[in-house]
């Protein structure tokens, strides 16, 4: 019934007999409706997620940051209920394919946030991977410091950034009364990650960064006036501020932090995992299936892996791990190494890429190391979207703390994951996709998203990459991370596993760092669910690929395939199925020259 629902949204049910199409100003009128209320509901978006906007460009609310007090998190909720009424009421009949799509996503996205509400999320805003501690001074590498004013309006909003951290607390206590708490051990990393922030002399404050971005065309008097507010709210407003927060953590919040590691231990803990299984990989699978799905492709890669060691002169995959681990040539000698191999290998993909896609990115990416701040909790490396007119390149940011125990074997697969063809090339893509509003060009459903960066990772190979055996073992190392996500994230927070069984599956099937096997594992307890999207999008993305080459034969087109994957923005995996059975029936027939 859904599938059907679907076709009928994407437009695919002509073929059906049905009533006359509507005449078409009236379909013009209604058309120009909708279009209205997208531009009335991005217009709320931005104004009410002002870093956002910034991050975007677009700095009409560039002093201000957001509002996270419980009155505007019920009144979100309530215009949330009014917007999801008024596109209801929007007739789509006779609306072209995306447009009629677009309305489908956003009821769907409205009716999940208000079914969401009753777990009261926001009531747990903090961890040792995520909140206003760390994503305040991170946005700074995203903002673009381009005239006086963008300077006079940073400083407003560091002098806001109080409120905005004594709103969270407020938070945190209603989430301690109600029993919604991260694991204490987790909290307890909290204090120390805030003080790091708030030690040190002002100019060295990850907020003070902003003072080596001043433009050449600045006065000497701007430049004294500027460095001189920004050094004076850091050591007034921010510095105070973190003390507090911290304070407040170490004292009270992460002695009252749960005990156990996973979901269930929460209120509503079954049923709350049970959803956010279905938010992030966009599918009906349920946590059992998704775990025994977990342990075949924990099968299946360690034959595959088992043959690299074979080849270069292992007979057992302990033996080859221990191997690995202790051959000092594949260690990285420094933080500048692992920079340049990230960089070496984004490069030589990005001449192969108009083999595989018909459309390329605009936009740029440049790689940069993790701040200091956060590097001991981070992941090995992310990706951080650049500006939709390119004017900002999108960051691959790469975690070279510690960096001689980190072993280089992972870094070509990871680069084509953050960078090309991965998030870069797909999240640029969709910023770019003028003919979509820009709701559609900045959504992001997580299994659509890291499935392709995962599945981008086997494009290196397709083109000829990974000529070093041990880079090529990296790869499917990497990819056996993702699949050992699906057993351990299940096991948490669904088969109520201990932190010592998840570290225990880790070292019998892959021969991880150990430092990312104690960041992954502390980053599912943290995160539930988000570990899922990456295997079950790359899954359903190879599945529809073998699909459509089967079906096609001969008329199969990589590019085409590609384009149609990434040309329509990030989409729940469904919604994909649906867009690529289309392509795939239009091909047949025909109408899809080239893709």
């Amino acid at each position: 019934m859904r599938r059907f629902l679907l076709f009928g949204a994407l437009g695919m049910s002509l073929t059906i007999a049905g009533p006359a199409a509507p005449p078409a100003r009236d379909v013009e009128t209604r058309r120009k409706g909708l279009q209205d209320l997208l531009a009335e509901h991005w217009e709320y978006t931005l104004s009410h997620s002002p870093e956002f906007a910034s991050i975007l460009g677009d700095k009409r609310w560039n002093d201000r940051l957001s509002d996270f007090s419980q009155k505007e998190i019920d009144d979100d909720l309530a215009q949330t209920k009014v917007f999801l009424s008024k596109f209801e009421a929007v007739d789509p009949t006779g609306f072209p394919e995306q447009e009629g799509l677009t309305r489908t996503l956003l009821m769907r996205s409205f009716r999940e946030q208000l079914e969401d509400a009753r777990f009261k999320n926001w009531e747990m805003p903090i961890s040792q991977i995520g909140g206003i501690h760390l994503q305040a001074p991170q946005l700074v590498s995203l903002l673009s410091f381009e005239t006086v004013k963008d300077y006079d309006d940073y400083v407003s909003r560091l002098r806001k950034l109080p409120v905005l951290l004594d709103q969270t607390i407020v938070q945190m206590r209603k989430g301690m009364a109600e029993g919604l708490t991260p694991p204490r051990f987790l909290l307890e990393k909290v204090p120390a990650q805030c003080a790091k922030v708030a030690s040190g002399k002002p100019e060295d404050s990850p907020f003070a960064e902003s003072l080596k971005k001043f433009p050449k065309t600045f006065s000497d008097p701007d430049r004294q006036r500027l460095t001189a507010a920004v050094l004076g709210a850091i050591r007034e407003s921010i510095v105070p501020a973190y003390r507090k927060f911290e304070a407040f953590v170490r004292d009270e919040y992460a002695p009252k932090g749960r005990t156990e590691p996973g979901v269930w231990s929460l209120p509503q803990g079954p049923e709350r995992y049970a959803v956010l299984v279905k938010r992030q990989t966009t599918t009906d699978l349920t946590p059992e299936r998704i775990h025994q799905i977990g342990l075949e492709q924990v099968a299946s890669l360690e034959r595959q892996m088992l043959e690299v060691a074979k080849k270069l002169g292992y007979s057992d995959l302990k033996g080859f791990f221990a191997a690995v681990n202790q051959d000092p040539r594949r260690k990285a000698k420094s933080r500048e190494e692992i920079l340049d191999l990230y960089r070496k290998y984004i490069a030589q993909m990005k001449p192969e890429l108009p083999k595989l896609f018909g459309r390329l990115p605009k936009g740029d990416c440049v790689v940069m190391p993790v701040e200091a701040f956060r590097e001991k909790e981070a992941s090995g490396a992310s990706y951080e979207q650049g500006t939709p007119d390119g004017k900002r390149p999108g960051h691959v940011m790469v975690n070279t703390g510690d960096a001689t125990s980190r072993k280089t074997i992972t870094i070509e697969s990871t680069a084509y994951h953050e960078g090309v063809p991965g998030h870069h090339m797909q999240i640029a893509i969709a910023q770019e996709l003028e003919d979509l509003p820009p709701v559609r060009r900045q959504v992001n459903y997580t299994a659509f998203v890291e499935g392709w960066a995962l599945y981008s990772e086997r494009l290196g190979k397709e083109v000829g990459f990974y000529q070093d055996p041990y880079s090529d073992y990296g790869r499917l190392q990497d990819e056996m991370l993702r699949a050992i996500r699906l057993v351990v994230d299940t096991g948490f927070h669904y088969k109520k596993w201990t932190r010592q069984q998840v570290v225990d599956f880790f070292h019998e099937h892959s021969g991880i760092d150990e430092v990312e096997v104690q960041s992954e594992t502390d980053r599912y307890i943290s995160d539930p669910g988000q570990a899922l999207a990456y295997k079950v999008g790359q899954l359903k993305i190879l599945e529809l690929r073998e699909k459509a080459h089967k079906e096609l034969g001969s008329r199969f087109d990589i590019r085409g395939f590609h384009d149609t994957i990434l040309d329509a923005g990030a989409l729940p995996l469904d919604v994909l199925e649906a867009r690529v059975d289309a392509w795939i029936a239009a091909r047949r027939e025909g109408k899809a020259a080239g893709g």
